[in-house]
């Protein structure tokens, strides 16, 4: 509507993580970030499943794209969107690991544990991003 002023409040974060970082670091920033917006208190099952999600997603793009992997967090206050961007333009594709394979698993976490997760192309690669809906009980945590 013209003329009518709309409140949004939004929070975002990006990060490079060079493939000589290793996962680790990504799980370690999203923590801490997950920590800021209050959801290792009000919400740790969801914190855990977006930092699992991003050990997945960062893997994804060292070991398959043999690229650095831009990391991004956004919370609009209704959703966190964890988005990981690398230089490879082949979307990935969900696969059934055999039982004893050490690998093959990571799209089927993060489809798991993602409320909805979707992978784009774009002109320097590939974007995956998987969002997470909170408990009702975290969609306040910006007011505080």
């Amino acid at each position: 509507m013209i003329g009518t002023v709309v409140d949004v409040r939004a929070v975002g974060w990006a990060q490079r993580l060079p493939v000589s970082s290793g996962v680790r670091a990504g799980r370690e920033w999203a923590r801490e970030h997950l920590h800021l917006l209050g959801w290792d208190r009000e919400a740790p099952e969801t914190a855990d499943a977006v930092v699992l999600a991003v050990s997945e997603l960062v893997t994804n793009a060292h070991v398959h794209a043999c690229s650095d992997a831009e990391l991004v967090l956004l919370w609009d206050g209704r959703c966190l969107c964890l988005s990981v961007h690398d230089r490879s333009r082949h979307l990935p594709v969900p696969r059934e690991a055999g039982v004893d394979a050490t690998g093959g698993r990571g799209l089927v976490l993060v489809d798991a544990v993602a409320d909805h997760w979707h992978a784009r192309r774009r002109g320097d690669g590939k974007t995956v991003t998987a969002c997470f809906h909170p408990p009702v009980s975290v969609h306040g945590l910006l007011d505080a």
